[in-house]
């Protein structure tokens, strides 16, 4: 991909392409676009086209081919376009697109681009302008163990944390960020048992001590049979950390059915319940346990079409504030950390635009990653957060400032 600052106004490049039945073949598998105009023989015979025309979108897929392969290249974000159809394309034509850099914006890193699609005949069959964001290439700076160590200057007795739901993106990145500083690290999976088995073999490389344990929390006995494995093997359980999530999605209020709303409960309460009451006598007989969770924007943001998710995130706050009360005479902590829109695959399928449009409007200018969130982790971990307990930590950026 090319960088946004090589990038210059009159920058151009092509590709050629020979529609063929294939491709129209293909095309409407895909979408599902069975208009007769496109297949039928007999049916343009009797428009003023005479023969079948080509999808206008399938020829236009190709700017997409332009840009995400040369200007400016992978990773570019195709956003916005005006196109305007002129001539009909048939079968057996062959297209040539060109792409020429019209505008730059500095700023946004966005970048305008006109596009002309020729056919053989050099007929300028479609044209237009589309806009384009060449999105920067992030480098992840892993912590250094040994600088980190003599920032904290703390020495820790071996401590082991459970990492609920470790497989995610930012359960992953909090196994390993504890595991630099100084946690044995209990990695639990549901289902995906081979992302949690790459884990631990990352943190056999760190030189701690890890097992892996597979259970649906909403199963109480399953939760207690794993619970006592890990405390026979490891003598006590220090940290929860319930990084678990339930998938969701937007619904509307005239759709949802209470299992939308039961399902997002029962991991974020019921399966936190199951672990901490099988967990909760060693921490108290211990006189020590710490408990991290993970709330939502949402809480304090209301999105529409997320209320079984809001309800959920909500319920849980109050459960780990109570908590927190009860068991503060103990040396027993429980906080919640709750981020705002982070790049992990629980937000693959929202919408590009969106994310763009998240990020615009957050003061830092970005989405969180998984290392922001589990770099809090790590901090609320440690003795510099031990006089902290029934608190919210936002992560996100500075979109919400009390």
């Amino acid at each position: 991909m090319k960088k946004f600052k090589s990038i210059k106004i009159g920058d151009k490049a092509k590709i050629e392409h020979l529609i063929t039945q294939s491709d129209v073949d293909f095309f409407v598998k895909i979408t599902g676009d069975k208009n007769k105009i496109h297949l039928s023989e007999d049916f343009a015979s009797k428009t003023i086209f005479k023969k079948p025309v080509v999808h206008g979108m399938l020829a236009a897929s190709f700017i997409s081919t332009v840009i995400g392969t040369k200007l400016p290249g992978h990773g570019a974000l195709w956003y916005s376009q005006n196109l305007d159809f002129l001539l009909p394309i048939r079968l057996g034509d062959k297209i040539i697109v060109e792409a020429i850099v019209q505008k730059k914006i500095e700023k946004s890193r966005n970048i305008e681009i006109n596009i002309n699609i020729y056919n053989q005949k050099k007929q300028l069959v479609t044209r237009g302008t589309v806009g384009v964001k060449v999105l920067p290439q992030v480098k992840i700076v892993k912590p250094n163990k040994e600088k980190l160590e003599k920032i904290l200057n703390v020495k820790r007795k071996k401590k082991l944390a459970l990492v609920i739901g470790a497989t995610g993106g930012i359960g992953h990145a909090t196994c390993i960020d504890l595991a630099k500083n100084g946690f044995d690290i209990a990695v639990h999976c549901h289902k995906n048992y081979k992302k949690a088995k790459k884990i631990y073999r990352e943190i056999k490389k760190l030189k701690r001590k890890t097992a892996i344990v597979q259970f649906d929390t909403k199963q109480d006995k399953n939760v207690e049979k794993n619970i006592k494995f890990l405390v026979k093997k490891f003598k006590s359980i220090d940290l929860i950390v319930d990084c678990s999530t339930a998938e969701f999605y937007n619904i509307k209020f005239e759709s949802l059915d209470w299992s939308d709303i039961q399902k997002q409960i029962d991991v974020s309460i019921k399966g936190l319940f199951n672990v901490l009451s099988c967990v909760l006598p060693t921490m108290r007989k211990n006189k020590s346990g710490n408990i991290i969770c993970f709330s939502s924007q949402c809480v304090e943001s209301p999105k529409p079409e997320l209320l079984h998710y809001t309800i959920a995130k909500s319920a849980l706050c109050g459960f780990i504030k109570s908590f927190a009360m009860e068991n503060a005479h103990f040396g027993i902590r429980a906080n919640i950390i709750s981020p705002g829109m982070t790049d992990t695959d629980l937000i693959m399928d929202v919408p590009e635009k969106v994310k763009l449009v998240t990020a615009a409007q957050t003061p830092l200018r970005r989405l969180a990653n998984p290392h922001d969130i589990s770099g809090v982790v790590s901090f609320l971990a440690s003795n510099k957060s031990s006089f902290l307990t029934g608190e919210t930590i936002r992560v996100n950026g500075g979109q919400i400032m009390l």
